[in-house]
């Protein structure tokens, strides 16, 4: 725990950038708000590490919308059946439903297309609060933070160990 927390700490007060940072709290997002063992996780995986996004954010924000989810999915399941009964999409619904990657997909579970469209809705705005605290982090509490007495104190500790350790 320390250890990632470590990371995250490095992340924020490394040169990353901060669109680079915010982009792994929505791949994070993505994967903690939809249901895991489905082919888009495994694409929004992929696509975090080739995009080499910070994993240790990505992992705590996965985690934490993993806990966002569970209390959501009543929500998700709404959502998910009034898009699956829309008439005007049933026709499409069906054309990918007869293909295997349709199939495989499982965007026909109401839980899964709910989340999912709710995480695509819902991703410029993570993007930009994500974007707006790593910034504001940067510019104002970064400075302020190290010159407190805790933070001095902190320093002498394990925690900065660990963090000085992976800083390296």
């Amino acid at each position: 725990m320390l250890t990632l927390l470590a990371r995250i700490l490095k992340a924020l007060n490394s040169e990353t950038s901060a669109r680079s940072l915010a982009i792994a709290v929505v791949l994070g997002m993505f994967l903690g708000l939809t249901p895991l063992l489905r082919v888009h996780n495994l694409i929004i995986l992929l696509a975090a590490l080739i995009f080499r996004v910070n994993l240790s954010l990505f992992l705590v924000s996965f985690a934490v919308f993993s806990g966002v989810a569970y209390l959501l999915d009543p929500m998700f399941h709404s959502f998910g059946e009034s898009i699956l009964r829309a008439d005007s999409w049933q026709a499409i619904y069906e054309a990918v439903y007869a293909t295997a990657i349709g199939r495989v997909s499982l965007f026909y579970h109401t839980i899964t297309i709910g989340s999912f469209v709710f995480s695509l809705i819902v991703s410029p705005i993570v993007w930009g609060t994500a974007y707006y605290i790593v910034i504001n982090y940067r510019k104002r509490i970064q400075a302020t933070f190290n010159k407190l007495k805790i933070v001095r104190v902190l320093k002498g500790s394990r925690l900065w160990q660990v963090y000085s350790d992976l800083r390296g």
